[in-house]
C-alpha cells in the first residue's frame, strides 16, 4: 500500500502512516525517537510528528542495520553519514542483500529432511522398517530452529505459499536442475573459468532463475543466503557435496554477479 502523503511538496507522514507503511510499531517509532535514531523532521502548529522523505530513508537505514545484527546502541555512529550520501547508501543495500541472500538453499535443505523423515516413517508403517534414529529428529530439529531464526514469519508464510504454488512436480524438477547447475558451477570453479567468460552469465542466469521461482522478494533471497553461509556445514550434511566446496561455488556466484 502506498504511503499517504500529506503535502504538495513532497511526502509528509505522520508517525501512525509511516508505522502503518513500513510494517513497523508506533512504539518504535517513539524508542528511535527517545534514543536519539530518528526524530520526526517537522511538527505541525499543533506538535504533531510529520516524518520527512528523508527520515523514511533514515528508518530504511535503522532497519537495515539492524538486520545486518548492529546493536542500536551503535547505530547512531554508523549513521553518521548523510541519508542522501548514495555511496554509503549503496554500500549498506550492497550489505544488506548480502545477508539477506545467504538463506535460500537452506529452505530447500529443511524440506528436503522433513521429506526424508516422512519417507522413512511411510515405509516403517508398509515395510515394517525401523523408525528414524533420534539423531534424525535432532539434526532436523537443529535446521529448523535455524531457519526460524534467519527468517521473519512474513518470509516464511511467501516460502511457503511459493512452494505450495509450484507444486511436488515443479519443486522436484528445480532440484534436479539445481544440482546439475552445482555440478556445473564446481566444475568452473576447479578449472579456473574466468567469471568474465560469457558461459558464466547464462550458468548465473539459470541460477538464479531457480532462486526466483522459490523467492519472490530480495529479502528473503538474502536471509536464504545470510542463513546458508552462517550454517553451511549443518546444512551440506546430507548432500553429494562437502561445506567447502559450497561455499567457493556461493564466492564464485557471487563474483559472477559482480560482473558488469
Amino acid at each position: 500500500m502506498p504511503m499517504k502523503q500529506t503535502s504538495g511538496a513532497g511526502g509528509r507522514w505522520s508517525i501512525g502512516e509511516l508505522a502503518k507503511a513500513c510494517g513497523v510499531t508506533v512504539r518504535t517509532l517513539h524508542h528511535y525517537d527517545e534514543i536519539g535514531l530518528l526524530s520526526a523532521g517537522q511538527r505541525t502548529a499543533s506538535g504533531h510528528r510529520r516524518y520527512t522523505e528523508e527520515d523514511v530513508r533514515r528508518l530504511y537505514r535503522i532497519r537495515a542495520l539492524q538486520m545486518l545484527g548492529l546493536p542500536l546502541a551503535d547505530i547512531g555512529a554508523a549513521l553518521a553519514t548523510p541519508a542522501d550520501d548514495m555511496a554509503s547508501l549503496r554500500i549498506l543495500l550492497e550489505q544488506q542483500l548480502l545477508h539477506m541472500s545467504r538463506y535460500a538453499e537452506q529452505v530447500q535443505a529443511v524440506q528436503d529432511r522433513l521429506r526424508d523423515l516422512l519417507s522413512r516413517i511411510d515405509s516403517s508403517r508398509i515395510e515394517g522398517a525401523a523408525m528414524p534414529a533420534p539423531e534424525q529428529f535432532m539434526s532436523t530439529l537443529e535446521m529448523i530452529t535455524v531457519l526460524e531464526n534467519h527468517f521473519t514469519p512474513e518470509q516464511r508464510q511467501e516460502l511457503a505459499d511459493r512452494r505450495a504454488e509450484l507444486g511436488s512436480d515443479r519443486i522436484e524438477a528445480a532440484k534436479a536442475r539445481w544440482a546439475a547447475l552445482v555440478e556445473e558451477g564446481l566444475r568452473h570453479v576447479e578449472n579456473g573459468t574466468p567469471v568474465s567468460d560469457p558461459s558464466i552469465r547464462e550458468w548465473v542466469r539459470a541460477w538464479d532463475e531457480i532462486g526466483s521461482m522459490f523467492h519472490s522478494g530480495e529479502q528473503t533471497k538474502a536471509a536464504a543466503r545470510s542463513m546458508w553461509q552462517d550454517n553451511s556445514a549443518a546444512l551440506s550434511a546430507d548432500m553429494p557435496w562437502s561445506s567447502e566446496q559450497l561455499a567457493g561455488l556461493l564466492a564464485y556466484l557471487q563474483k559472477a554477479r559482480a560482473q558488469p
